[in-house]
């Protein structure tokens, strides 16, 4: 089964996490996987404006990886119209081994169901002699159901005014009191007999035994028009058959019938499945159409999702629902976290400036060369992640992977870059949330909680301007959260320094940390320009020596 690969980066994506997505993404469908960049939160202004220079479309949103009732392998039933007679639901059920059949209109969406109780109850319960105009029903349901010959009639009507179904096994001059106006009659062969029931007005005159109809008769039949039929069946199949005739709208369950939806969460529809107890639950889309039937066997083992994880593999960084996906792979260039899989993985993690170097350097291993727009993200996630390659986490591989990638994009990377870093540097339009979001990342060092964000934001004034409102939606943060300590980079790439704010009792650890004073929830930290080799190790040794 040719499953689909989910490819994301962290929440809170920065460029190289939602660039390094969709290039993957390529690379594995080159490779003959059905995969899917997905991002698990949203994008910022610098990446915005690289997927609009590349002219490369957004990945679409994913909320969580819990299983959902579309990752089953449901009960496909091929649904029925609701115009069929019970026999031939009866049938299929048979012929394909099912209990239950759901009923569409034209256009696939469901009506009811039809089980097989519904079935055997409307056969055994005692319906009266007039059901077949009580649930109008179609005249081809008749001679399908009797196999008979419609002699005359037409084979669209349905059964309105019909009156009781009457076996007319009497003398014809004793038919008056039991044959009525509008009656279904079974008759025999007798010529007389099948004159005199249309004389009184029936509504349709069926021929058991193989009984064949005069022309004469024929023409009585037209004049009063009556409905005939010819059958081979005799008169006692005819009768024990001709109720089986009836619509399945007739006894189908259409009242309080519990569905699920496709992207109902399997969690939530198992407490309903142990509170009902049905056999099975009919499973619809978003427009009401039917995709299957749901039985309790299908929650032992669901299919999970198949996910591969790009820039991060901390738990607190991914997507939710992780515990209920299967993770496949994971690159990247940060710290080993804490996320654990059932099995073993492919896992590459490398001391390198950005994801993207490893994505690179995975066509070339591959032998495919990328794309243009797709060697021009590659380059742009490099660019990002290494400040253009002046942070100090790049590497000679970065390096050389921007050479190559700029040459097959056509980009100059310095001129890029430039264009890159004014388009994410302003800060003035962003709320303090959206600032603070940009690029976050969560970290559990022991028993510390530290949330540390970054942006870059070029104009130190605008540090200065938004400091007191982003304070105080900081702080409220760091309560509402839990954070032991919550930190903002405002990094400056020009003078390659950052301003860093900060919101909880972490005044001693940032001091320990950083080896500078911090005043009024700031501190200013020159040279410091890379949350990943220069702030997050620190903190890290602080913590773990206290």
């Amino acid at each position: 089964m040719n499953e689909t690969v989910y490819i994301t980066g962290h929440k809170n994506p920065d460029t190289d996490s939602i660039c390094s997505s969709i290039a993957y993404a390529e690379l594995k469908k080159r490779l003959g996987v059905k995969a899917v960049p997905v991002r698990i939160g949203c994008i910022n202004k610098e990446t915005a404006f690289v997927l609009d220079y590349l002219g490369v479309k957004e990945p679409e949103y994913l909320k969580t990886v819990k299983t959902q009732v579309s990752d089953l392998d449901l009960d496909v039933v091929p649904p029925v119209s609701e115009d069929i007679s019970i026999k031939t639901a009866w049938n299929i059920m048979q012929k394909n081994n099912k209990q239950v059949l759901p009923v569409t209109d034209d256009e696939g969406k469901l009506l009811g169901i039809v089980s097989l109780s519904d079935i055997t109850n409307s056969y055994m319960v005692s319906q009266g002699n007039s059901i077949l105009s009580t649930s109008h029903t179609p005249l081809r349901n008749v001679t399908e159901t009797l196999n008979a010959k419609l002699v005359c009639g037409n084979m669209d009507d349905v059964f309105q005014s019909a009156g009781k179904v009457v076996i007319a096994t009497m003398a014809p001059d004793s038919l008056e009191p039991f044959v009525e106006k509008n009656d279904i009659v079974l008759v025999g062969n007798r010529k007389d007999t099948q004159m005199k029931v249309l004389k009184a007005g029936v509504s349709c005159m069926i021929a058991t035994c193989g009984g064949r109809i005069d022309k004469d008769v024929l023409e009585l039949a037209t004049q009063k028009n009556c409905v005939v039929m010819e059958t081979n069946h005799d008169t006692f199949t005819a009768a024990r058959l001709i109720n089986q005739s009836i619509p399945v709208s007739y006894v189908m369950t259409r009242k309080n019938l519990i569905c699920f939806n496709v992207h109902d969460f399997i969690d939530s529809i198992r407490d309903k499945m142990l509170q009902t107890r049905f056999r099975s639950y009919p499973i619809i889309d978003d427009d009401g159409l039917i995709k299957g039937f749901v039985h309790r066997y299908h929650l032992i083992s669901p299919r999970k999702k198949k996910v591969i994880l790009l820039d991060h593999n901390e738990k607190t960084q991914t997507v939710d629902g992780i515990d209920q996906a299967e993770i496949l792979e994971i690159v990247d260039h940060h710290r080993i976290g804490d996320i654990q899989t059932n099995s073993p993985i492919y896992f590459r993690n490398d001391t390198v400036g950005s994801t993207a170097t490893l994505i690179a350097s995975m066509y070339v291993e591959n032998g495919i060369r990328p794309m243009k727009e797709i060697a021009g993200l590659l380059c742009a996630a490099i660019l990002s992640d290494t400040l253009n390659l002046k942070s100090p986490t790049t590497t000679y591989l970065d390096r050389e992977t921007v050479a190559q990638l700029s040459e097959i994009a056509g980009l100059d990377a310095d001129d890029f870059a430039a264009k890159m870093f004014q388009a994410g540097a302003s800060v003035d339009d962003m709320t303090p949330e959206q600032i603070l979001y940009s690029d976050f990342k969560e970290y559990n060092f022991g028993r510390h909680k530290i949330g540390i964000g970054q942006i870059n934001a070029g104009d130190p004034k605008s540090v200065k301007s938004l400091k007191e409102s982003l304070l105080e939606h900081m702080n409220q943060v760091q309560k509402d959260k839990g954070y032991s300590l919550l930190l903002l980079m405002m990094t400056d790439i020009v003078r390659e320094s950052s301003h860093l704010l900060y919101a909880g009792d972490g005044e001693d650890l940032i001091q320990e940390a950083f080896g500078a004073e911090p005043k009024d929830g700031e501190v200013y930290l020159k040279g410091v320009v890379s949350r990943k080799k220069q702030v997050v190790p620190l903190l890290t040794n602080v913590v773990q020596g206290a």
